[in-house]
């Protein structure tokens, strides 16, 4: 039996919905069927139709403005100015590959690097965070001799051959790598244990021994530091580096994912990994590095690169051009310009707050975690045994839909609201945003 893919078909349109559709979306609709492979996914029982964004909002063809809770990818906001801007001029001057010397593409690692840990020195850089994290489980194969790759249940890390065998959000539909081994995800709400970080280091070291004892050697371990396709699990700052010791203990590397909360997301800190105080061997990072402009990278320790640097000459030929540079750095200016690090933490505790009050009133509501603009609201039938309930997660999403705000599920049940806004959410949506999730799911009941 094939399962559905969390991370695609959770919240998304289906044929049996189409003769709900008003006449003008049904057309569209169709036209994408037929011309689109049928791999792709719509949002939403009525899907909605975009035509124009600004910083935190989105409007519709009839005009209607939406308020986005869910598009990390214009991680600053939609349209941002400086973005805009500054790829007007470099496309205005020149586009061209990595293999001309450029200023924009060494100014900018140079910036980049100096916010990462000092142990970092080395830049790769593609179009997306499939590529980079392809790139790094081949960069982990190399310095380690080995092809173990470790993951979460429900991680996601890519489409491409290597990165969609250790995505098991894809579903089963998509098959694993015979190398690949999965772990539970360290979710406080639904794992008994006295110490989550020595329970989540046990586990890895588990896969580690089937691993041998199955005569694969293990490469590293890959994951998302706040666990955001398992259901958005920030856990306690720190937790993570038990885990990190096993794997170095085994002669593994740590790849960070930061395609999701890197960049200022999650408020504590720059980057998801830093939050735990830990060092990663490698870091990937994704589209919002460039505010939806396709561009990616892959930082690394100079030795752990040089495994694969040193015998493999690798190039990716838009990767790292200068007009995604531009829009890349156009985004590291406005983060430190606009203080959207702090502006994350604060507006997203003061967010987290009062969707953990709306939580109490709802008993519905089973759990409410997150850090920064980054937040996970869990939603059950039973909270004294946290039946999780997909069914209710759904319609809750289809109400938000109509009440303006979009926003999507995620976790191994599908009943967890991913609150993910952009870095432009300011604190007057609050109330959008709550009364709209309060009325919701009311009218779930």
């Amino acid at each position: 039996m094939v399962t559905r893919s969390t991370i695609m078909d959770t919240n998304s349109f289906r044929a049996e919905h189409a003769d709900a559709l008003s006449g003008d979306i049904r057309a569209l609709v169709e036209k994408r069927s037929r011309l689109l492979g049928d791999s792709y996914r719509l949002f939403y029982r009525n899907p909605v139709h975009l035509v124009r964004g600004e910083r935190q909002y989105l409007w519709d063809a009839a005009g209607r403005k939406y308020l986005d809770v869910y598009n990390n990818v214009a991680s600053i906001g939609h349209c941002h100015p400086a973005v805009i801007e500054a790829v007007h001029q470099q496309m205005s001057a020149l586009n061209t590959h990595t293999r001309y010397l450029h200023e924009r593409i060494v100014n900018y690692t140079e910036d980049l690097l100096a916010l990462v840990p000092e142990q970092i020195t080395k830049a790769m850089y593609m179009c997306t965070g499939s590529e980079a994290n392809d790139l790094a489980i081949r960069v982990a194969r190399a310095y380690s001799g080995g092809t173990g790759i470790i993951v979460t249940r429900e991680a996601y890390h890519g489409t491409s051959e290597l990165t969609s065998g250790a995505s098991p959000a894809l579903g089963s539909g998509q098959p694993l790598a015979s190398t690949t081994r999965l772990v539970p995800a360290p979710d406080p709400y639904r794992v008994d244990a006295e110490d989550l970080g020595a329970w989540f280091a046990a586990q890895i070291q588990l896969q580690i021994d089937d691993m041998s004892a199955h005569g694969i050697k293990f490469a590293g371990f890959l994951a998302d530091s706040i666990f955001s396709s398992d259901g958005v699990l920030p856990g306690t700052s720190g937790y993570l580096q038990a885990a990190i010791d096993v794997v170095h203990a085994n002669g593994g590397i740590f790849i960070a994912d930061e395609v999701q909360p890197g960049f200022a997301r999650t408020g504590e800190a720059f980057w998801g990994f830093a939050r735990h105080g830990v060092v990663p061997d490698i870091i990937t990072l994704g589209k919002p590095m460039g505010n939806g402009i396709p561009v990616s990278a892959m930082l690394a320790r100079p030795e752990v690169l040089a495994a694969f640097s040193d015998t493999i000459p690798y190039f990716n030929t838009f990767g790292g051009n200068p007009v995604s540079i531009a829009a890349a750095q156009a985004v590291l200016q406005v983060i430190q310009e606009e203080q959207l690090q702090e502006h994350s933490r604060v507006t997203g505790a003061k967010l987290l707050k009062e969707l953990t009050l709306l939580g109490q009133r709802h008993e519905t509501v089973g759990d409410v975690r997150g850090a920064g603009l980054f937040i996970g609201f869990e939603l059950v039938s039973h909270r004294g045994d946290k039946t999780p309930d997909k069914a209710r997660a759904l319609n809750v999403i289809e109400q938000l839909r109509e009440q303006g705000v979009l926003t999507s599920v995620a976790g191994p049940h599908g009943n967890v609201l991913k609150l993910r806004p952009t870095l432009a959410f300011q604190e007057h949506d609050i109330d959008w945003l709550v009364g709209a999730l309060d009325r919701a799911l009311t009218l779930s009941v």
